[in-house]
């Protein structure tokens, strides 16, 4: 099957799971929710969207298998995986929060194949597949062209871990804030990916990542003419857990910043 025929037929299987998610937004109570940290929740929405997710995936690709957040299916990694967030900004959506989405990947032999991620709440579609660019509700999209790392626009998430590790990662924030025009914090890791692939935000970086929260968009942000490594310029950003996107304009310096303070 040829990679277009499998985003005409995962399309509508995203759009379908995102009216879901949709539609139960304000509808969960209190005591649906599950804490699994801290700073991680998850409610049945989460759990049901996954399996909407799973049931019409596992028809596209024979004998495919599934890496998901939610494990709501066994996990294992073959010739063809599909990697899935059902809900990447669980905390947004059960605040009220319009700023949350589904993320989707197809991976062969650790190779990501195509992208889809869902702004739920702006009903914006965005896909990719390998050699065949990045679209927003079926029009190609491209990285901005900001070159000045000064006039940037900087996206990013914070991590939850030790003290020391979190203490680095606000030093690198407090260069970026002070050299930039600025840093936002959306709460999807998935959708800062995308706005940097259609041009809304010029970069994004984070650490403590998952494979789920970014698979889908990083062949959005590459396809789209952007830039995407490890915090090393590698290419460990998959399963990684760290991850820098850009225009492929301004990496050097968001890169030199982080190995200087984080690293």
């Amino acid at each position: 099957m040829e990679l277009k025929e499998i985003i005409d037929k995962v399309n509508p299987i995203i759009k379908e799971t995102g009216a879901f998610i949709r539609n139960e937004s304000g509808k969960v109570k209190l005591e649906e929710i599950e804490q699994k940290s801290l700073n991680n929740l998850v409610s049945y929405v989460d759990k049901t969207a996954e399996k909407m997710l799973v049931d019409g995936l596992k028809k596209i690709i024979i004998n495919p298998t599934f890496i998901t957040e939610e494990e709501t299916i066994e996990q294992s990694s073959g010739e063809w995986t599909w990697i899935i967030d059902p809900l990447d900004g669980t905390t947004n959506f059960l605040h009220g929060i319009p700023l949350f989405s589904v993320s989707v990947a197809l991976m062969q032999n650790g190779e990501i194949k195509c992208g889809w991620v869902y702004d739920i709440m702006h009903e914006d579609l965005f896909y990719a597949w390998e050699n065949g660019g990045a679209y927003l509700n079926g029009k190609p999209i491209s990285v901005s062209q900001q070159n000045d790392f000064g006039q940037a626009l900087l996206v990013t998430g914070f991590p939850y871990g030790t003290p020391d590790t979190m203490r680095k990662y606000i030093d690198v924030f407090y260069e970026f804030m002070v050299n930039t025009r600025g840093v936002r914090r959306l709460g999807s890791a998935a959708i800062d990916l995308v706005y940097v692939a259609c041009g809304r935000i010029d970069a994004f970086y984070e650490y403590g990542l998952n494979a789920w929260d970014v698979a889908g968009g990083t062949i959005i942000v590459k396809e789209a003419g952007g830039f995407v490594s490890d915090f090393n310029g590698g290419n460990d950003f998959v399963f990684g857990k760290e991850l820098v996107a850009t225009n492929g304009k301004i990496e050097k310096p968001i890169l030199k910043i982080i190995q200087e303070k984080f690293l």
